[in-house]
């Protein structure tokens, strides 16, 4: 009886010991890991490396989730390493205070409209706006990429393999393309200073203009083949937004009026009229523009009789399409109405 519970003492004392044990040791093991001890990131971390994304104390900005034409993306922390598609994209991200890495090349005065030019020393030259090249954006490892469903829907899926991609639905609307724009570069603050400012702008250009506000205007472009009156645009939303007046039949939802004969020439007319031809093509659009400028109905338009026909800078009035060249478009008017 007495070995009986001599046995029974010792299995008790050996689960005693064996349990104080395990205690022991995963005690030790929890201080080696708050203690300064290596801890893995989960495979989702984002590291500084890729676009500063950590913070100094070692955390990971928050990621979000950024709707757009294309769908929905998940972009993390503040990318510095980006890369725009079209014109209004890298116009936007160098007003929100972000040189692109990479960016396509102008459609005139290559490689870089003159108005931005200064700004964009080093930047990589990834070909034109339709087919980038999708081997060069890829070896620029880029944090995001920011496209247009118009321009590069049939290329999503290769973007968005590189990169997170973000894309809006058109070109030319500014503010959608600033917008998106600061979302995906996590930029809203700066935006919303630049809106601030833009607004501030435009109610002091409505102030001084009075009732200059109520001369129509009108937007011309010479092409090779045709000559056309634009309804909307880049440069007809910033006119319609600055409250300046333009004939009711030469507004809408399409792109314009194309003109093949100089018979439509009278279909032409306002106060004022704002050519933004480009004067650096080669390919027939001057000659078009000078034997239309020379037909007698052209000589009985409005602005024609009171010479106020101005020719403008495309790159600005027309290409650029993003918030730096609506700025300097508001430059420009303001010389041509005499403000300053």
């Amino acid at each position: 009886m007495l070995f009986n519970v001599y046995i029974r003492f010792r299995r008790s004392f050996g689960i005693i010991m064996l349990s104080a044990w395990l205690v022991a040791l995963t005690i030790l093991s929890g201080c080696s890991q708050t203690g300064g001890g290596s801890v893995s990131s989960s495979p989702n971390t984002q590291t500084a490396s890729t676009g500063e994304q950590a913070s100094q104390e070692g955390t990971v900005e928050s990621e979000r989730k950024i709707q757009h034409a294309m769908g929905e993306t998940v972009v993390a922390g503040t990318p510095v390493k980006v890369v725009t598609l079209f014109q209004s994209a890298t116009d936007a991200s160098l007003a929100l205070g972000v040189k692109p890495i990479g960016a396509v090349e102008a459609w005139i005065e290559q490689p870089w409209y003159h108005y931005i030019r200064d700004q964009m020393d080093g930047v990589v030259n990834l070909g034109s706006e339709n087919q980038p090249n999708l081997e060069e954006i890829a070896a620029l490892k880029p944090d995001v990429i920011i496209g247009s469903k118009t321009r590069h829907e049939a290329i999503y899926s290769q973007l968005s393999g590189i990169a997170p991609t973000v894309m809006t639905e058109e070109v030319h609307i500014w503010k959608e393309s600033l917008a998106l724009t600061a979302q995906a570069l996590n930029k809203q603050d700066e935006e919303t200073a630049f809106l601030q400012r833009w607004e501030h702008e435009v109610a002091e250009f409505k102030e001084k203009m009075g009732d200059k506000l109520n001369l129509e205007v009108g937007i011309l472009d010479f092409r090779a083949d045709h000559a056309r009156i634009v309804h909307t645009g880049f440069s007809a939303l910033v006119l319609d937004e600055l409250g300046i007046a333009r004939p009711t039949e030469q507004q809408g939802e399409d792109w314009g009026v194309k003109l093949v004969s100089k018979e439509n020439i009278p279909q032409m007319d306002a106060d004022i009229l704002f050519d933004q031809t480009s004067t650096s093509r080669d390919d027939g659009r001057l000659d078009l523009r000078k034997e239309w400028t020379e037909h007698p109905l052209w000589k009985n338009l409005r602005a024609v009789q009171t010479q106020r026909v101005y020719e403008v800078d495309t790159a600005v009035w027309n290409n650029g399409s993003g918030p730096l060249a609506a700025e300097q478009m508001l430059i420009d008017l303001k010389e041509i109405y005499e403000l300053e």
